[in-house]
């Protein structure tokens, strides 16, 4: 299971997503940047930041 925590990239922001797919769950973190803290352009900063805090869980 892939897991984030958004406030571990976004710090007061409360929203956890969790998915067995990576890229799956890569498109609700994405959808999530968007409406809840409108960023609609993922730089490859942005990705690197987000890619960092991901962990998986067995």
């Amino acid at each position: 299971m892939f897991k984030l925590a958004c406030g571990d990239v976004m710090p007061g922001c409360a929203a956890r997503f969790e998915n067995t797919d990576r890229d799956q769950l890569m498109n609700q973190v994405a959808a999530h940047a968007a409406s809840a803290h409108g960023v609609n352009e993922v730089t490859p900063d942005v990705l690197r930041a987000v890619e960092a805090q991901v962990t998986f869980v067995a």
